[in-house]
């Protein structure tokens, strides 16, 4: 009897620990997106890299992909893998400027495949995610603290996303996410501003700009 009441205790207060550390990985999430969030907009240079130690990629094989998103609210405007995004509160047009093409689509950008846009930073974990706290390390001088967070559902094609938010700042600094084929993707903010003076119509599709210089319209 004496066993089994040893055994229950330490199975609750594993239970109870869990859930502590699950509510302290969650706050912390809930204030960065309130923090960042507040701002009235903001710009965010970043880098991305791909590795897959099953395939034989790692980190550092290949040049990193480089972009920049300029956020207000739910409105975008992305530059990313040699596209141009905008995002007007509605509709998402996507811009080739080397074919000189347009697509023109009702909502935003489809986050089935789990992946987390760029455009998504603030907001992907509030829906389908356990959490705890993970490591915090120091990188440059500045104090990281990871928060793991695990899909709910089994059959994700992400198995997990590890976000890296500074201490001080409570900003977010990185993000790794697995894939279900071992691949691994690092997204780090290299450059970050707040409140900058942007025109009216930055975010706004000028249809007349683009067709005076001869791009298809889809």
């Amino acid at each position: 009897m004496k066993k089994i009441t040893i055994l229950f205790l330490g199975l609750l207060l594993t239970t109870v620990a869990f859930s502590q550390d699950s509510e302290k990985a969650k706050s912390l999430l809930d204030e960065v997106s309130t923090k960042m969030g507040a701002y009235k907009n903001m710009y965010i240079g970043f880098s991305q890299t791909l590795s897959n130690e099953d395939a034989g990629i790692k980190e550092g094989d290949e040049p990193p992909i480089r972009g920049e998103i300029n956020l207000q609210g739910e409105k975008y405007n992305l530059n990313y893998l040699g596209n141009q995004f905008i995002y007007d509160g509605k509709k998402l047009y996507v811009i080739n400027h080397e074919e000189k093409e347009i697509s023109i689509s009702e909502g935003d950008l489809d986050d089935d495949d789990g992946f987390v846009y760029p455009s998504k930073l603030l907001t992907f974990y509030k829906e389908g995610y356990n959490f705890k706290m993970g490591k915090l390390l120091n990188t440059k001088g500045r104090k990281i603290q990871f928060v793991i967070l695990n899909p709910i559902d089994s059959n994700s094609e992400i198995v997990q996303v590890e976000l890296g938010v500074d201490a001080k700042t409570k900003h977010i600094y990185k993000l790794i996410q697995t894939g279900s084929n071992s691949s691994k993707t690092t997204f780090t903010i290299t450059e970050f501003k707040k409140n900058e003076d942007l025109p009216k119509n930055f975010f706004s599709f000028n249809k007349d700009k683009f067709l005076s210089k001869n791009y298809t319209i889809d």
